[in-house]
């Protein structure tokens, strides 16, 4: 097998171009070999497979530095830099990462989880090396629907201006994790049915008619021949393609030739995400990432069905029906209209839901000028995603006090995706933010009526912040009521403990209230519902009488919901109240399975008990 021979990608150097094309064929059957079994990102990874092997082949890294956008493409360049043997630990507890690390390795240059970074990085990582005085190239590599990212266009322009030696490879797979939208994924689906892009394609032979003993021949003859890249052109680029990018034949020949040449380049290549298995070909949307075993020859998967519904399903489903009763409701999403469930959405109501692409900026902003206008809008998006848009939630839509919703899917751990995912900073940020209410849901029923309740509320913006992954199969009331904002309410009555939770916690805090009633420390325990406004009346009141306090949220200790609380208690002049708050601590927090990493970071069910007991005797 010529795959067991690659330690490191000075091993690609002497190989022929058959060889590599093996390689490619027994990379992605290795993938197929793990993914199958463990979760992970898929059918980018299929269609990157060519591309990772024809930049480590022509350049010479890790002295040259190659920046993968998003990482979730980068699979194959992981094969290829040493981790094959530790491949199967992906995305797993203490395992490798599944997007890009600089910890892991000196080949990861650049660390990425979100996307449209890399062109900015490897700007910076140019001018560094041009004030060092040094000679490396610097290669970014970013798909289409990265492209559609601001901060990838502020760097193109940048670029162009900067005129350093840099490539930027564009790896056009018309997909970003839904197909990409937009004008400039139109321009590109343009570019990709122009008869030179069809030409080339048609084969090696075609190909090798502009073929010389001079690379740099090569590439400039290739120029010649194509030139639909005016959009490149007018920021400063020279533009090559549109390439077959799963194609080493032409590829490996293509990039030696533009390795050659100096300043902005961009290199066009057209990949096929999924290529190699059929049923991720069929279905790119689908096999985006994969989450648990699946069936080889049919691609289905071995996870048994379940009739709890997840958390972005009731979403969904309640965001759909109050639409039906309010044609003001908007929903809007950026380039994740899957993942939140707006899909379904959109497919009730295709004329009153928008997909930004991959720009939260332009989300909210987009929402804001929504509100301004009597709509609805209802902006759902990742924890982690949101965090890009920060300051147009904070100028664009506090400031004016806009009614905007914000529906907050994955807050809390992830899991496998670790540190750039983990949505444990919304808390925080966003209850400092004048004008702002914050929500969760103990429960998926909770979700539904907290919904209702922002789909309600008409005196300014409001986010409802829920968990990934199915709830906790309670029953679902039939009809959703809103609830009064900033009212908590007690959940269980006790004494000699108070716990106040928050969210998905709520429900561990329960069960370690029982297990604490067997030791004889009755537990009452509060379900804040609100981290903004508090119900300060409420928890002040039982803080007061029972004096022993415990809170705990799926998020950042610092700045979030403990911290409300303390400031609460603070404000009122209180100071003989013990206060225990749980949580994620100072730190960002790793990859791994979410029940592994509550327990490690103190805030699983044992860790309340354990707490409880301590506070209670007065340890």
């Amino acid at each position: 097998m010529v795959l067991q021979k690659i330690n490191d990608p000075s091993d690609l150097k002497n190989l022929s171009i058959r060889e590599l094309e093996t390689l490619a064929e027994e990379m992605r059957a290795f993938m197929l070999s793990v993914l199958s079994k463990h979760p992970g990102h898929f059918a980018p990874n299929f269609g990157t497979v060519e591309l990772a092997i024809a930049v480590h082949t022509v350049f010479d890294t890790p002295r040259d530095k190659v920046i993968w956008d998003i990482g979730h493409q980068a699979y194959p360049h992981k094969l290829l830099t040493g981790r094959l043997d530790t491949f199967d630990t992906l995305r797993q507890t203490d395992g490798i990462s599944g997007f890009l690390s600089r910890e892991e390795s000196k080949y990861d240059v650049f660390g990425a989880g979100h996307s449209s970074t890399s062109i900015s990085a490897a700007l910076g990582i140019a001018a560094a090396r041009d004030a060092n005085n040094d000679d490396f190239k610097v290669i970014a590599i970013i798909g289409d629907g990265g492209l559609t990212g601001g901060m990838a266009l502020e760097a193109l322009n940048a670029a162009g201006d900067f005129r350093k030696d840099m490539l930027v490879i564009l790896n056009d797979n018309q997909m970003s994790i839904s197909p990409t939208i937009g004008a400039i994924s139109k321009h590109f689906h343009k570019l990709i049915s122009s008869r030179g892009y069809n030409k080339l394609r048609s084969g090696a032979g075609e190909l090798m008619e502009f073929i010389s003993s001079d690379a740099k021949a090569l590439a400039q003859k290739i120029e010649a021949s194509l030139k639909p890249g005016t959009l490149f052109e007018e920021f400063g680029f020279r533009y090559f393609g549109p390439l077959d990018g799963n194609d080493l034949e032409s590829l490996v020949p293509i990039l030696t030739g533009i390795r050659e040449l100096y300043g902005p380049i961009l290199v066009h290549v057209v990949t096929k995400k999924g290529l190699g298995y059929t049923p991720a070909e069929d279905d790119p949307v689908g096999f985006y990432s994969v989450s648990g075993q699946f069936d080889l020859k049919t691609g289905k998967s071995l996870r048994p069905s379940s009739a709890i519904p997840k958390y972005t399903d009731v979403f969904s489903r309640t965001l759909i029906e109050e639409a039906k009763r309010n044609p003001r409701i908007i929903g809007v999403t950026a380039a994740m209209p899957g993942g939140t469930g707006l899909d379904k959405f959109a497919e009730t109501f295709p004329d009153r839901c928008f997909d930004v692409g991959l720009a939260e900026q332009c989300a909210v902003t987009f929402s804001a000028g929504l509100a301004t206008e009597g709509l609805k809008p209802v902006v759902a998006i990742y924890s982690t995603f949101l965090q890009r848009g920060y300051d147009q939630v904070l100028h664009d839509v506090c400031i004016q006090n806009l009614p905007v919703v914000f529906a907050l899917d994955r807050a809390g751990l992830v899991g496998a995706d670790g540190p750039t995912h983990h949505g444990v900073f919304d808390i925080a940020y966003l209850r400092s933010i004048p004008n702002m209410v914050v929500m969760a849901p103990k429960d998926e029923n909770e979700l539904q009526h907290l919904l209702k309740t922002a789909l309600s509320y008409e005196m300014g913006p409001i986010a409802v912040r829920y968990p990934r992954g199915t709830g906790l199969g309670v029953e679902l009331d039939a009809e959703p009521k809103p609830i009064n904002i900033g009212k908590a309410e007690i959940c269980r009555e006790g004494e000699d403990l108070l716990i106040i939770a928050i969210g998905n916690r709520v429900y561990p805090a329960l069960e370690a209230a029982e297990t604490l009633s067997e030791t004889g420390i009755n537990t009452c325990v509060i379900n804040a519902r609100f981290v903004k406004p508090l119900d300060t009346t409420l928890i002040i009141d039982m803080a007061k009488e029972i004096g022993k306090v415990i809170t705990i949220e799926d998020g950042i200790l610092m700045g979030g919901f403990g911290s409300a609380i303390l400031e609460a208690l603070a404000v009122e002049g209180i100071t003989d109240v013990r206060v225990n708050s749980l949580g994620v601590p100072d730190r960002f927090v790793e990859h791994g399975d979410v029940n592994t990493l509550y327990d490690r970071y103190g805030y699983d069910t044992q860790a309340i008990i354990r707490a409880g007991i301590a506070l209670a005797v007065g340890a």
